[in-house]
């Protein structure tokens, strides 16, 4: 029964279980990734990223509605003063040939000048013109903006993700007004004697814990998420997204150092009267450390990729299978992708971790690395021993321990998907899917198909077959593709 509903199921195998038979179909907005433009893509926005894709792809192969939405830091003093930098140091042409490289080396230059009043003083004003939508400042804010995103798109490509939705801090603006505006008509909002403006969260109304949403000089607030400032765009922007989407659940992703800022968005929203604050959810999660490459300490994501690619293309050139390998470096770069998702996903999310690239791209162990293996293999066999779909098969004659053992493996799924799904952890899915590499590299010793009397080598050959499938099926949820050659 388990292999005929694995290979009859495909792709879905798992999710059809009756496990998930009483879960309502639901629409879910999820927020992730969410750089700050014109930076290049920091390795710390690496685990909201591939957090967030896992999260988005479990929900759709449950079958519900999502929507992928990349919220950017495009907005704020910041800008102001990278508006005054470019006019002092920019290159036009080197902006458009290595964008976030350029306005990096911008952003050093002129925050080295920050300390000199009138630098301050030029900056609040760039800063001022954007808020009063000024046609010079505004263009070239809105080139910051595109030639980030472009740039963002291509590291996206890279790590399979995509977005519904890019919107940012910078559509907010006029409806954080409105807000304001709300929150004042409700009464919730107080001014403070030096003119800021902030809502009271204390139980007894005694301000012991409040929360910051507007600056004393009337200009909206730059969220800087860790000084539980609730920036007036946040609270605009989650209800322009209820209002666009009516969603049923809405998800952040981001790291446990904004978990109060989180808390107070949910409390603020609750207070305006939205009831709906109560389906929003923070998934938090902790920080990587010990993230270097060979040149030292890394902080931008594609140098990280680029050393797992080329890590990766190392250790193929030393085995002697690597030579048929159609594509050496798409697959390395695949393989690679696996060895960072597996090593970040294998405990809880909220905890630290040190990484470690020897333990990531070890062939043998629990790794990305060996499940890609092990799923090369298992494909290699179906290729060599024509891969056509198996019907009537004897599966009776699959007696062996080790063949039960592969069986009773991949009847779990469904309870494995389902606690995924609960939590929204991806460590069951990932040891999971270890386990049953491991069950799978034992049986393809002690069970050949090979020289076996035919209906026993094509009753293996199916067990093998549902193997695979199962364990390509996890591993896209996961966020890793797939390789068929190692």
């Amino acid at each position: 029964t388990v292999l005929q509903q694995v290979l009859k199921d495909g792709s879905e195998y798992g999710v059809k279980s009756e496990l998930f038979s009483t879960v309502p179909r639901q629409k879910a907005v999820i927020e992730f990734s969410s750089p700050n433009i014109a930076k290049k893509f920091h390795i710390g926005h690496l685990r909201s990223t591939i957090i967030g894709n896992f999260i988005a792809n479990l929900k759709v192969a449950l079958g519900h509605e999502v929507i992928r939405i990349n919220y950017l830091g495009d907005w704020g003093m910041q800008f102001g003063l990278l508006g005054v930098g470019f006019q002092s140091f920019g290159n036009k042409d080197k902006l458009k040939s290595n964008p976030l490289q350029h306005l990096f080396e911008v952003y050093v230059q002129i925050n080295k000048a920050a300390e000199d009043e009138n630098t301050k003083k030029l900056a609040k004003d760039f800063f001022r013109k954007l808020e009063e939508h000024d046609e010079q400042a505004l263009s070239l804010w809105k080139q910051f903006r595109d030639f980030s995103i472009e740039e963002y798109i291509r590291i996206y490509k890279r790590l399979g993700v995509h977005f519904d939705e890019y919107s940012g801090e910078s559509f907010y603006q006029e409806k954080s007004q409105e807000v304001l505006k709300l929150l004042e008509e409700k009464g919730l909002l107080q001014k403070t004697i030096k003119g800021t403006g902030i809502v009271d969260l204390s139980e007894k109304k005694d301000l012991s814990s409040f929360s910051t949403v507007m600056r004393s000089d009337g200009t909206s607030l730059y969220i800087t998420r860790q000084f539980l400032i609730i920036s007036s765009r946040d609270l605009a922007a989650a209800i322009d997204r209820m209002n666009k989407h009516s969603w049923d659940t809405m998800i952040y992703v981001t790291d446990k150092s904004q978990s109060n800022h989180f808390q107070h968005l949910f409390q603020i929203l609750k207070l305006m009267g939205y009831d709906w604050a109560a389906r929003c959810q923070h998934v938090s999660f902790g920080l990587v450390q010990g993230m270097k490459t060979r040149r030292g300490e890394v902080i931008f994501l594609e140098d990280v990729l680029n050393e797992v690619r080329s890590r990766m293309l190392q250790n193929m050139a030393s085995t002697k299978t690597t030579k048929e390998i159609e594509d050496h470096m798409e697959t390395a770069e695949k393989v690679g992708l696996a060895a960072l998702i597996i090593q970040d996903f294998r405990g809880l999310l909220s905890s630290d971790y040190q990484f470690s690239w020897d333990r990531a791209l070890q062939s043998r162990g629990d790794t990305g690395v060996f499940l890609q293996y092990t799923h090369a293999r298992l494909h290699s066999l179906e290729q060599m021993h024509g891969n056509e779909q198996l019907s009537d098969v004897n599966v009776a004659c699959l007696q062996e321990p080790d063949a039960i053992s592969v069986l009773q493996h991949l009847l779990r799924y469904d309870e494995v998907l389902y606690k995924s799904s609960q939590d929204l952890q991806p460590k069951h899915i990932v040891s999971y899917l270890l386990t049953l590499s491991h069950l799978a590299a034992v049986a393809h010793r002690t069970l050949p198909v090979k020289g076996s009397a035919p209906e026993l080598a094509q009753a293996r050959l199916s067990l093998f077959q549902a193997a695979r499938s199962v364990l390509a099926n996890g591993m896209k949820l996961l966020g890793i593709t797939p390789v068929t050659q190692m």
